[in-house]
């Protein structure tokens, strides 16, 4: 079995035995039509770990805290699928140049405060980044979470991550990316 493998049947059961808040059950994984269309509206790709996520195990409603979220339907908590989410930020950074939203990363699950942990899809192994708007300034807002989205799933399969209650307080380093990716969206 191959890394990739066995980190699906680690994911797949945690998945099958926690239910993040909001989620009342496991969704249906996507179908290979939902992840077409999902990259087809974000104009990217999305990595191979992250599609089969949500290929085997669900469509969103499993991960940390509140959970992946639904590549194009709302949670049922009412949280928006993560293909609008991505949309509205880039959308909402065009009409704000003061926040922009750069290329290619995709808010997969809410924390809750107006924080998203998000998968960068341009970066080849996938990192996962945090963006905590809250002190206030859009080049302060930006962490990485995790080196790859492979790490930040196994963190949570262990119980390590740094929203875990025994987990010490993290020290993120701030991402260097988010200016440089921040190309505006072409007018409506």
């Amino acid at each position: 079995m191959t890394e990739h493998e066995q980190l699906l049947s680690q994911v797949e059961a945690k998945a099958r035995n926690t239910r993040p808040w909001g989620w009342p059950s496991l969704p249906a994984p996507a179908d290979a039509d939902t992840i077409a269309r999902a990259e087809a509206a974000l104009g990217f790709r999305l990595p191979t770990l992250l599609a089969d996520l949500y290929l085997r195990i669900g469509n969103g409603g499993f991960g940390p805290e509140y959970g992946l979220l639904p590549l194009l339907d709302s949670a049922p908590a009412g949280e928006p699928a993560a293909v609008a989410q991505y949309l509205a930020n880039r959308e909402s950074g065009r009409k704000d140049p003061d926040w922009p939203w750069p290329e290619g990363v995709l808010p997969i699950s809410h924390w809750g405060c107006a924080m998203y942990a998000c998968v960068d899809c341009r970066s080849p192994q996938a990192t996962v980044l945090l963006f905590e708007p809250n002190p206030g300034d859009p080049d302060l807002a930006w962490f990485v979470d995790a080196p790859s989205l492979a790490d930040w799933l196994r963190a949570w399969v262990e119980g390590t991550g740094w929203y875990e209650e025994s987990a010490e307080e993290p020290e993120m380093l701030p991402w260097s990316d988010p200016r440089i990716r921040t190309a505006p969206l072409p007018a409506p």
